[in-house]
């Protein structure tokens, strides 16, 4: 039995695709398949609408969990840039219905664990890097809301909270609290001294799409303005594969080269954005535990979670090169990671 919904995405769908058909000249609406095609971390859904020709991505956001307002707004930022999203045919903004444009079945990560030649890799992150760095050149303050510190020690807070308190079923105590604290001044104080950019905040393999020219990107409606390392880090420190560490810092440096070169701001010394992009990868790293612990114990989600030993490798890796993380080593050897 459909529940209310999908009843009340039946209910729209005739009308966006009458939209749809007339925008792209399509003429006659034909009758359809709607599919599931994907689901994420948040309370989104994602449905693929062919009829064996065409075929059209439709956004399901339940108000009031979600909003596509955000979505729009960014897409129209990104598109200003030239970056390749999904155009939108049809929107109810007040019921959270999205009709878009197909950028295809096949993601960056599909196609890594289906196995790519190393140059296809090569042309696939370079794209990404391309396509980041114009992106980031179009950044100006006041489009989008501040990554500011507020934000970043709610999101902080998410590992004692959900990854220490609710999944290692711990408590702090006065030392490892003092820890933390300390290792929430020395990631601050980084991020905080940043140039600031538009962030997309999950610019990763899983929300860009393999595509013969440019990558098509999604999943952007979390955009924020802030610190210039945070999406050129979530590209190659991925949630579902990893990146020999040696190799991702060779990618790093090249997205620094590329973005001093178009006049993004970034320090004049490599290692200095490197220690820039490391301690910001500690922040995320943190705060996708905690999301991944909170996706399985408030959401029934379980599977994210497993992924969880990839995210301490990550943050073994930035202790082993960054003496100011000696507040973490002791941290997570007291807590058994």
């Amino acid at each position: 039995m459909m529940d209310a919904r999908h009843k009340l995405l039946q209910a729209w769908l005739p009308t966006a695709l009458a939209r749809a058909h007339q925008l792209k000249g399509w003429g006659d609406v034909r009758s359809g398949q709607l599919q599931p095609a994907s689901a994420d971390a948040s309370f989104r859904q994602y449905f693929r609408w062919s009829d064996g020709e065409r075929s059209l991505i439709i956004m399901d956001a339940p108000p009031p969990q979600e909003d596509v307002r955000p979505f729009i707004r960014i897409a129209e930022l990104l598109a200003e840039a030239g970056v390749h999203t999904p155009e939108i045919l049809a929107a109810d903004t007040p019921q959270g219905f999205l009709l878009m444009e197909d950028l295809g079945a096949r993601t960056y990560l599909e196609s890594i664990q289906a196995g790519i030649t190393p140059a296809e890799f090569e042309r696939l992150f370079a794209g990404a890097v391309e396509v980041l760095i114009r992106w980031q050149t179009h950044s100006r303050p006041g489009e989008l809301p501040d990554y500011d510190e507020a934000v970043l020690r709610r999101e902080l807070q998410l590992f004692p909270d959900w990854f220490v308190a609710r999944h290692l079923q711990r408590e702090l105590n006065a030392e490892q609290q003092a820890d933390w604290d300390q290792l929430c001044t020395v990631l601050l104080n980084s991020h905080l001294a940043e140039n600031r950019v538009f962030v997309h905040r999950d610019y990763m393999p899983r929300n860009l799409m393999t595509a013969p020219g440019e990558p098509g990107v999604l999943d952007f409606q979390d955009a924020l303005y802030g610190p210039a390392s945070y999406d050129i880090t979530s590209l190659f420190a991925d949630a579902f594969f990893n990146l020999p560490l040696a190799e991702r810092e060779r990618w790093i440096q090249r997205y620094w080269e590329q973005a001093r070169a178009a006049g993004i701001a970034l320090p004049e010394q490599f290692e200095v954005f490197l220690g820039q992009s490391r301690l910001m990868g500690v922040q995320r790293h943190l705060k996708v535990l905690g999301i991944f612990a909170r996706i399985r114990y408030r959401d029934g989600k379980p599977r994210y979670l497993e992924d969880a030993p990839r995210f301490i490798q990550y943050l073994r890796d930035a202790i082993a090169r960054d003496a100011r993380l000696a507040p973490l080593v002791r941290l997570l050897d007291s807590l058994g990671m």
